[in-house]
């Protein structure tokens, strides 16, 4: 079955984007999709597939463009820095839009059916890299002594990634930019100094 004329699929899953991110995986329905992208049901499956399948695209697509921010923070010269980023960043992110606040990551994987597992694991994967790469950022870091010899890289990236989320889900609770801003800065305050020069 084809397309109907004039169906873009960019514009098809910026608008699936914002339904997920707005009412998570299991929240969407096949009935938000078909609406919220103008299609009937046979034409949404010819374009994507499966809800999964349309899912995944569009986290792709989120993790393309709106966390373009994470490997900017990691590229950042210290730790300080990526943490600084990294918050900064995570605030305006999960307040920007008020009818899809927090994290599509978080949104998505807090509650689901048995069936929607295999999103849910996607989802966790997802966020074990990126804290991964946190960790390894935060080892070169040490190693480079931008931070001190007793940082924990592990904890480190751990505690970022908590904050991170918190900040996520409390977005989602309907907190204010400015309160998550507050929390942010009590974050990095919280961030070990700089190792003093030998």
């Amino acid at each position: 079955m084809g397309r109907p004329r004039g169906f873009d699929v960019d514009e098809a899953l910026d608008a699936a984007l914002a339904l997920f991110w707005r009412k998570g995986y299991e929240g969407t329905s096949y009935a938000d999709l078909t609406a919220a992208v103008g299609v009937e049901r046979p034409a949404l499956y010819a374009a994507f597939g499966n809800k999964e399948a349309l899912f995944r695209r569009v986290l792709a697509r989120y993790t393309e463009r709106e966390l373009a921010y994470v490997p900017e923070a990691l590229a950042l010269p210290s730790a300080r820095e990526v943490a600084a980023h990294m918050l900064a960043r995570a605030v305006e992110l999960n307040t920007r839009c008020p009818d899809h606040t927090g994290c599509l990551y978080l949104n998505g994987v807090l509650a689901g059916s048995d069936a929607a597992e295999p999103v849910r694991q996607a989802l966790i994967a997802a966020r074990a890299e990126g804290e991964a790469a946190l960790r390894q950022r935060f080892e070169r870091a040490r190693t480079e002594g931008d931070l001190p010899p007793d940082a924990r890289p592990e904890a480190l990236a751990a505690f970022l990634m908590a904050v991170l989320h918190g900040i996520g889900v409390q977005a989602k609770a309907g907190f204010s930019r400015d309160r998550l801003e507050a929390v942010a800065a009590l974050a990095l305050a919280s961030f070990p100094a700089r190792a003093p020069a030998a």
